[in-house]
């Protein structure tokens, strides 16, 4: 049990963010549910954790927004404590199409959502858990994506970026930040079964590209939620800028 601990789920009212929420506030820490839009399913992310018996909170925040994340560090702080554990899981993804008929506006969106989100999100989460700054270590742990590796050529080639650029954040962070007790961590995820799918133009995704990988499945929520808090928790002790792929070996 990591009781009396406080963490931000970035996006956390569904897909991955919702079974992360979820899975942290049965380990006994008070979660903060952060969201862009969807308030509903946030609220009932809240509700399932205080049924589990964890102190919890939903805030919106639209992490590309710098005054939101930090209003959403400091709502946080006011409602459950200072947070010592970060999961950097908001992200979108975008109609499916290639580079050159990818307008500036779209990439723009993606990178700041998928990229400076999750740095803002970090700068806030070390000013309370660095020792430097008084506090008493943490963990973050970024939610990349199998995209960084493959590069997904002929439809997310902006998102692929991006998630390469929170591998190079990860990697980074892992190192300056290995003194100051806080250590940073990346899981990968393949194919999951999410509503991102759809987002991306073809919900049923999946089904055509789970021929490609080995397990010949897509992945659960959950089973990233679990390889997620396993490297918040102090299990994890010696691990820093270590990657985690779940992605049934694709």
């Amino acid at each position: 049990m990591e009781q009396g601990k406080v963490a931000i789920v970035t996006g956390g009212g569904r897909g991955i963010g919702a079974a992360t929420a979820l899975e942290l506030g049965r380990r006994g820490y008070a979660v903060c549910v952060n969201y862009r839009r969807d308030g509903r399913a946030a609220a009932e992310i809240v509700t399932e954790l205080e049924r589990l018996g964890a102190a919890a909170v939903a805030v919106a925040a639209d992490v590309a927004d710098e005054e939101a994340v930090v209003r959403l560090f400091r709502e946080t702080d006011a409602a459950l404590g200072p947070v010592v554990a970060l999961v950097n899981n908001a992200g979108i993804v975008l109609p499916q199409m290639r580079v050159e008929q990818m307008s500036g506006a779209r990439i723009r969106e993606m990178l700041a959502t998928n990229v400076v989100g999750p740095l803002l999100c970090a700068r806030e989460a070390i000013k309370r858990m660095a020792k430097r700054h008084g506090g008493r270590g943490g963990a973050i742990v970024n939610v990349s994506s199998a995209a960084s590796r493959i590069g997904a050529g002929g439809e997310y080639v902006d998102y692929a970026a991006s998630k390469g650029a929170v591998d190079a954040m990860t990697l980074g962070l892992s190192v300056e930040l290995a003194t100051e007790g806080i250590r940073v961590n990346c899981v990968r995820p393949g194919p999951i079964h999410t509503e991102m799918h759809a987002a991306g133009g073809e919900p049923n995704r999946i089904e055509r590209v789970k021929g490609s990988i080995p397990m010949q499945r897509g992945g659960t929520p959950e089973e990233v939620a679990h390889a997620i808090v396993w490297l918040l928790s102090d299990e994890a002790a010696y691990c820093t800028g270590a990657f985690l792929d779940v992605a049934g070996g694709r």
